[in-house]
């Protein structure tokens, strides 16, 4: 016995054949294909955006509270120094500090924020009255704190794997960095700099609730001095003494 399928095809007012027709199937087949490039894209991005976010090797300290005030304060009690992560705290502490202390963007107003002698401004909270002394003894502080109105310098700080080497027991530390600033008249040569830095994390510290973000745990840098530059110990010019 012999089955016989009959077809219809609706064609549309004025059309003669459905040639030149698109067919569902492939109408559909394009579409999915644009969802899935479009997918890709979405997915390429996001890739992207996580590899420039990790390794994520800042370690950072919360404080939670139910009821926040600017006039709380927290006592800090002793943390164990074998701790992992206090280790990992530290070594990101110092690379903050290097780069707030020596990396220089051209705003006169940003760097007068970070650089003032206020208590909440960084390298002020973050080094002892005697560092933060010799710091505001320079002479690229003092350019920009007092003739900052044309400033137009850019000095990045660029750190290698292993740039933190601890030289002791008591929080001693050796920082490597390279440094060099440029602005429109030209750029100084690049220099590689050795900082010997000692941090103070007395268990008696007590920091403010406002602190609680830049400075959780109270750390201040106690010692800072230039060992050596380009690998020259008899050279120890700190990097903000360069020539205007």
């Amino acid at each position: 016995m012999t089955c016989h399928f009959l077809s219809t095809i609706v064609l549309i007012k004025g059309e003669k054949s459905v040639q030149n027709r698109v067919k569902p199937p492939i109408l559909l087949s394009r579409l999915l294909g644009l969802v899935l490039c479009a997918t890709l894209v979405v997915a390429i991005a996001m890739l992207t955006v996580l590899d420039g976010m990790f390794p994520l090797n800042k370690a950072q300290v919360f404080f939670l509270t139910t009821r926040p005030r600017d006039t709380i304060e927290v006592k800090l009690t002793d943390l164990p120094p074998t701790d992992e992560n206090l280790v990992k705290y530290k070594r990101a502490f110092i690379r903050e500090y290097i780069k707030a202390r020596n990396e220089i963007v051209p705003d006169a107003d940003k760097m007068r924020a970070k650089w003032n002698n206020n208590a909440g401004a960084l390298v002020r909270n973050w080094s002892s009255d005697a560092v933060f002394e010799d710091f505001s003894n320079t002479r690229m502080w003092n350019a920009i704190m007092y003739d900052g109105a044309g400033f137009d310098w850019s000095c990045p700080v660029g750190f290698e794997r292993g740039a933190i080497v601890a030289r002791s027991s008591d929080d001693v530390y050796a920082v490597k960095f390279r440094y060099f600033c440029a602005n429109n008249d030209g750029q100084i040569a690049p220099k590689d700099y050795t900082i010997v830095l000692k941090l103070d994390t007395d268990d008696t510290s007590v920091t403010k609730w406002a602190d609680r973000i830049n400075n959780p745990l109270g750390i201040r840098v106690t010692e800072y001095k230039v060992e050596s530059v380009d690998g020259d110990k008899s050279v120890t010019t700190d990097p903000l003494e360069f020539d205007l």
